[in-house]
C-alpha cells in the first residue's frame, strides 16, 4: 500500500509498440489537432468580430467552441508526446490535470447543450417574448454557469484522487480519468465513486431531462404551428441534435468501457470508444454549425476570402 503522493508517475498501458507507424499515427493526430484548432478559432473569431452574430445563440456557440478548443488541447498536445515516446508515463501531478481537464470539458459541453435548447425554447414557443426574456445579463449568467459549476465540482474529484491511498501506478488507457485512478485505490474507494458518479450522472441526466422537456414544448409549438415556425425550429435545432446525440454516444461509450470489464473487445477499438468523445466532437460541432447555420456560412467564407487575397 502507497500514498498517492508518493505515486511519482502513471504507466499508460494501453500504448504499444507501433515500430515506425508512430510517426504516421502522430502525423494524422497532428493534422486532426491543426484542424481542430483552427475551425472552432475561426468560429469564435467570426462570433466575436461580427456584431450581427452577437445574438444569443451565437453566444452560446461561441461557449460552446472555446469548450472544444480546452477539452481537445487537454488531450491531444498530451496524445502526440505519447505517441512518439517509447515509454509511456505521465507524472501524477500531469495526469490529475488530464483528469481535471477531462472532466471539466464533459460537464461544460452537457451544461452548454442544456442551455442552448432553452435558448430555442425562448425562440421558439415565445417569440414575442424572446428578447426581454434572453436579456445579456442572463445570458453572462448562464454561461458563467454552465462553466463554473463543472469547474468547481471537479475539484472535489481530484482532491479524492489524490489523497487515496494506491496499490498501482498502471492505467489500462491511453490517457488519464478518474475511474481508471480509483480502480488502484487499495483503501475504501466508495466516497470517490460516489462522488463520482453523483455528479456525472447527475450533470448528465439533469441536462438530458431538461433538454428533453424543452423539445417536447417545441414539438408541441410545432405541430399546432406554422409552416415558417416548423422551418425555424428545423433549421436551428438539427444541428442541436445531431451534436447532442453525437456527444451522447460518445461519453456512453466512455461510461460504460469506464465502469464495465471491456478486455474482450480488441485493444484499438477500445482506444478508439474512449477517444471518440475528446476528438470526434471538438471536430463536429465547427463543421455541423459552421455549414448548417448561414449566417456563420457566409461570413466565415468572406471572411477566408478576404486572408486569401
Amino acid at each position: 500500500m502507497i500514498n498517492s503522493t508518493q505515486v511519482s508517475y502513471f504507466i499508460l498501458a494501453a500504448y504499444f509498440d507501433n515500430g515506425t507507424l508512430k510517426y504516421l499515427y502522430f502525423m494524422i493526430v497532428m493534422c486532426l489537432y491543426i484542424f481542430i484548432v483552427s475551425t472552432n478559432l475561426l468560429l469564435i473569431v467570426v462570433i466575436c468580430m461580427n456584431r450581427s452574430l452577437h445574438e444569443p445563440m451565437y453566444m452560446f456557440l461561441c461557449s460552446l467552441f472555446v469548450n472544444e478548443l480546452y477539452g481537445s488541447s487537454g488531450l491531444f498536445p498530451f496524445l502526440l508526446l505519447q505517441i512518439l515516446s517509447d515509454i509511456h508515463t505521465v507524472s501524477a501531478s500531469l495526469c490529475l490535470l488530464q483528469i481535471y481537464c477531462v472532466h471539466t470539458y464533459g460537464g461544460v459541453e452537457y451544461l452548454n447543450l442544456a442551455v442552448m435548447s432553452y435558448d430555442r425554447y425562448l425562440a421558439i414557443c415565445y417569440p414575442l417574448q424572446y428578447n426581454t426574456r434572453m436579456t445579456y445579463n442572463k445570458i453572462a449568467l448562464l454561461i458563467a454557469l454552465t462553466w463554473l459549476y463543472p469547474l468547481l465540482a471537479c475539484i472535489m474529484v481530484i482532491y479524492l484522487n489524490s489523497h487515496s491511498q494506491l496499490c498501482g501506478n498502471v492505467i489500462l488507457k491511453v490517457y488519464c480519468d478518474s475511474h481508471s485512478v480509483v480502480k488502484l485505490a487499495c483503501s475504501d474507494a466508495h466516497a470517490v465513486n460516489i462522488y463520482g458518479l453523483l455528479v456525472s450522472f447527475g450533470t448528465i441526466f439533469g441536462a438530458l431531462i431538461f433538454i428533453i422537456y424543452t423539445y417536447i414544448k417545441i414539438l408541441l409549438v410545432c405541430f399546432s404551428g406554422s409552416k415558417q415556425t416548423r422551418q425555424k425550429a428545423v433549421s436551428t435545432c438539427t444541428p442541436h441534435l445531431a451534436s447532442l446525440f453525437n456527444f451522447s454516444i460518445g461519453a456512453s461509450f466512455e461510461l460504460l468501457q469506464s465502469r464495465f470489464n471491456m478486455k474482450s473487445l480488441p485493444n484499438m477499438l477500445r482506444i478508439f470508444l474512449s477517444l471518440y468523445f475528446l476528438t470526434c466532437q471538438p471536430l463536429f460541432n465547427p463543421v455541423m454549425y459552421g455549414l448548417k447555420m448561414s449566417k456563420i456560412r457566409v461570413i466565415s467564407k468572406n471572411l477566408i476570402s478576404n486572408v486569401s487575397y
